[in-house]
């Protein structure tokens, strides 16, 4: 009686743990969904702002920008700024895991190359493993679930005035990259300086450099610029920086989302089919308890007889 009793206590409890489950499945789903709008409608905005920064800068030729500038021999500080997203809560599968896993071969590999480097972690999950670590956290920055634009200005501003000022010579940002439902990837992406904007990319990777392919048809767009490129540029790339750090923050939220979601639908479906083999457990100590009972009382019948 007590190995049924024991079965029953365990799968009342793993009923519990499934109602659970299900209960931040639904809200991660609810979640997911409207982080989804955000981070596939922003997008498209994203890219079509670089990509008219790059036919500006086609159109001005020799580009000069703050944001632009490449450290030299004599201007490197060998200082660079990293920043981690993560979340600030667990249950997410492997979302955190991958984002520091990545981080930290980024870290070790600068920290081979002799560079010095400012850590600034989002999410109280970074800053747990780091702290761990022992490595020295510059800046502690908040994980909302809602990233809200000018908060991630106000972040972006101030590490382009210390990239201006020759403080630092690059920013780079660890987040998961959400690609779609079922891929998310984790990433180390550059956003200070600005990469591909004064390089003219060829159309046709078959092409040569201001040649077209054999038997393509090549369109030329004619811009009229008011006021000036220059002026559209000094305007533009500030935007562009800020865009793709609010696109890394929108990407890092979805795929954080969409990994909770996938984990908690797996722990309900392991619970539901562990649910049914403790009832299978139960069902046959009850009936080897029953079986042993009726053992016990015909033998108890028959020494009567006797």
């Amino acid at each position: 009686m007590a190995k049924a009793r024991a079965i029953v206590k365990r799968r009342k409890a793993v009923r519990n743990i499934k109602k659970i489950t299900k209960t931040m499945q639904m809200i991660a789903t609810a979640k997911f969904q409207k982080s989804l709008k955000r981070a596939v409608g922003t997008k498209p905005y994203t890219m079509k702002v670089r990509e008219l920064v790059k036919e500006l800068a086609a159109s001005v030729g020799n580009v000069e920008h703050p944001l632009l500038r490449k450290p030299t021999a004599e201007t490197r500080t060998n200082r660079i700024a990293l920043i981690v997203l993560t979340s600030n809560r667990g249950l997410a599968g492997a979302y955190n895991g991958s984002v520091l896993r990545a981080a930290t071969v980024f870290l070790k590999q600068q920290d081979a190359a002799g560079k010095t480097i400012e850590l600034h972690v989002a999410g109280k999950k970074g800053i747990a493993y780091f702290n761990f670590q022992k490595r020295a956290i510059s800046q502690r920055l908040e994980a909302q679930d809602t990233p809200r634009f000018d908060d991630v200005e106000k972040v972006t501003e101030h590490f382009m005035k210390e990239f201006i000022a020759g403080k630092i010579d690059s920013l780079h940002v660890a987040y998961m990259n959400f690609i779609s439902a079922g891929s998310q990837k984790p990433e180390i992406t550059t956003i200070l300086p600005l990469a591909g904007v004064d390089e003219a990319a060829p159309a046709d990777n078959k092409a040569q450099p201001g040649q077209a392919a054999p038997g393509t048809l090549v369109a030329e767009t004619t811009y009229d610029f008011s006021p000036e490129p220059k002026a559209l540029l000094d305007e533009l790339l500030p935007l562009t920086v800020k865009a793709a750090m609010f696109q890394a923050y929108l990407d890092a939220t979805t795929s954080e989302h969409v990994s909770r979601m996938v984990a908690m639908k797996s722990a309900t479906d392991n619970a539901d089919k562990m649910q049914k083999a403790l009832s299978m457990q139960y069902n046959r100590a009850r009936q080897s308890q029953i079986t042993t009972e009726l053992s016990e009382i015909m033998g108890g019948v028959e020494a009567m007889k006797g």
